[in-house]
């Protein structure tokens, strides 16, 4: 039976396609990956011939006659299929706190994005910041502290074991340690367990061999 295939943009910059390979990856769902480089040719075409049933946009998730896009969709069918622990919180309510988390991230945060977007090619020194993207790293900080102040006793992720509201808050990683952004300990701390997960390490050994170079 062909193995499912993850459409996917640049590891270097594409922040969603992240989400969407750790989320398969933290399931230990065995997959194929299709590399579209973004802003290359005709993209969008590329996406939309190896992904059709989906909008053209990257990830989409192909499982035989079957078409998943939208990473919040994708990480829930990682969790539902999951070979290995469960990938949300056993308690309803902590499972409710991280699907909250989850689509925060999906929807909001969007001066951050903006303004630091993933670059794992890229470190910059530390600089002043326009006051919507504090207040969305301000926020990040309240999620993340919350979430450790009640599950630390379970693990180092945000609800203690490794769970979907990680692969969602991964990027933040990458952009605040390629921005210099100085955290709390507890923050810290989290972003190096997020940062020495070895998915997340393959992932980034396969972007520092990439050849495309967006210019922003």
């Amino acid at each position: 039976m062909p193995k499912p295939k993850l459409v996917l943009g640049n590891k270097r910059y594409s922040s969603w396609s992240l989400r969407g390979y750790l989320a398969l990856k933290f399931a230990g769902i065995d997959f194929d990956e299709v590399m579209v480089p973004l802003f290359v040719g005709d993209f969008h075409k590329a996406i939309k011939d190896n992904a059709p049933d989906a909008p053209s946009k990257v990830p989409s998730l192909v499982d035989g006659e079957h078409t998943i896009w939208d990473t919040n969709s994708i990480m829930e069918f990682a969790a539902e299929n999951t070979q290995k622990d469960a990938l949300w919180p056993d308690d309803k309510y902590s499972r409710a706190h991280a699907r909250s988390i989850c689509a925060e991230m999906h929807s909001g945060f969007t001066a951050l994005r903006g303004h630091m977007p993933m670059d794992l090619g890229l470190t910059k020194d530390a600089a002043e910041l326009p006051e919507d993207v504090s207040t969305d790293i301000n926020r990040i900080v309240e999620i993340w502290s919350d979430c450790r102040k009640r599950y630390a006793q379970n693990g180092p992720y945000l609800f203690g074991k490794l769970s979907m509201a990680d692969a969602a808050y991964a990027p933040v990683v990458a952009r605040f340690l390629g921005n210099s952004v100085a955290l709390d300990d507890v923050c810290e701390a989290y972003m190096k367990a997020i940062w020495e997960l070895p998915a997340f390490a393959e992932w980034r050994k396969a972007a520092s061999a990439e050849e495309w170079i967006i210019t922003q």
